[in-house]
């Protein structure tokens, strides 16, 4: 008979809780991005009944765009299925990255309506036409205006809540086209009032609104894809869990890879006094994974461990202090951790953290040890240079 002890129980459960809520948020996803799809279809066979019946090509047309706007919350949930495929031989990180692809894929059909609208935009200003407003068109065109408004925000709140770039790229569209026929209303206004012809200028100036918009979406989904520094309030949550567990007295080294979105894995160094035994490091390793799990979401499949002297006293609280002032002394300097001193056999570990924004990483490196073997000239120095990869 197999003996489940409580705290392994703990962790299956939260294990089981982390993929529950995956699921419910993908479940969440998709009904979000149906409503997409049924709006943009209902829009669209109300635009084309009232273009067909006023005999206007226009109204007829943005029915059609309408119908392909469906086609983002299509991508949409195709991402989000693919996504949700647990973790097998060939990903054994599972999915989770296809919802950034996704991500790009709306991006680009906003860039590509930004720039088809800009480049009509500019024909209109080269070569001026009469512009027509019908009582009918103008009031197809508000209905949609409003429609759309409604549509974008929900869409890019539900994405929002549900930390789905996807969602937010997709209402971010809905709403850019909204704003584009809201310009067509200003612009009908204020010629039927006697002012001058705007359409084609304003036109212009929300094509290049709607251009950042999909820039700003690609470059922070390929951000992703490529790796990014992980956020620093995820970063201080994780390791303020980590330091909550008896007998760790700090948390280093935090690596957190993205492996889509709420699926961050990574590894950590702790340290921990230098008497601790292996069946503590054992207990302390897997207390930190469940705490972080729970706490904060994030699976940390890694825990590596370094050794603190047991008591700061003599030449090693020496070193300590020396060492705090060189880390305060040198803006370049983030940190200095995993201090142990071996006074047999008169070594020295210590890893060194730089930041990227140092002119030279490695020439502050290698000043920063030279003043300590300077400083102790008795000990060898065993250190590393650290990335700066988590605050």
């Amino acid at each position: 008979m197999i003996h489940v002890s409580s705290n392994e129980t703990n962790e299956t459960e939260s294990i089981l809780d982390a993929i529950s809520q995956d699921a419910d948020r993908d479940v969440q996803i998709v009904r979000t991005s149906i409503v997409g799809i049924v709006a943009n279809v209902a829009l669209a066979a109300f635009k084309a009944v009232f273009g067909l019946l006023s005999n206007s090509i226009a109204i007829v047309l943005d029915a059609v765009n309408n119908l392909s706007d469906a086609l983002s919350s299509i991508i949409t949930i195709v991402g989000t299925r693919i996504a949700s495929r647990r973790a097998d031989r060939k990903h054994p990180y599972g999915h989770g990255r296809a919802e950034y692809l996704t991500t790009i894929v709306i991006a680009v059909i906003v860039l590509w309506a930004g720039i088809t609208s800009l480049s009509e935009s500019v024909r209109r200003i080269i070569h001026p036409e009469p512009a027509s407003y019908e009582a009918t068109t103008l009031v197809v065109v508000a209905v949609a205006v409003v429609a759309k408004l409604v549509l974008g925000r929900y869409v890019k709140g539900r994405g929002e809540a549900l930390g789905s770039d996807s969602l937010v790229a997709s209402g971010t569209d809905a709403t850019m086209d909204a704003v584009i026929s809201a310009s067509t209303l200003v612009a009908a206004g204020i010629n039927m009032a006697g002012g001058p012809g705007l359409e084609a200028p304003l036109g212009a100036v929300i094509s290049l609104v709607i251009i950042k918009a999909g820039y700003e979406i690609l470059r922070e989904a390929i951000d992703k894809v490529i790796g990014e520094r992980v956020d620093a309030d995820v970063a201080r949550a994780v390791k303020t869990s980590i330091c909550s567990v008896e007998g760790i007295r700090g948390a280093y080294d935090l690596n957190l890879n993205d492996y889509g979105p709420q699926r961050l894995q990574g590894s950590v160094h702790v340290e921990v006094d230098e008497g601790v035994s292996a069946r503590d490091i054992d207990r302390m390793a897997r207390e930190v994974q469940m705490r972080v799990l729970q706490q904060t979401g994030v699976l940390i499949h890694t825990v590596g461990v370094y050794s603190s002297n047991a008591g700061d006293h003599g030449e090693v609280a020496e070193m300590r202090r020396f060492v705090e002032e060189l880390v305060e002394g040198d803006d370049d300097v983030l940190e200095a951790h995993g201090l142990y001193v071996d006074d047999e056999a008169k070594t020295v570990r210590l890893d060194i953290v730089v930041s990227y924004a140092a002119e030279d990483r490695d020439a502050v490196y290698q000043e920063f040890v030279s003043r300590l073997a300077e400083r102790f000239p008795h000990y060898h120095f065993l250190t590393v240079l650290d990335p700066d990869i988590s605050d």
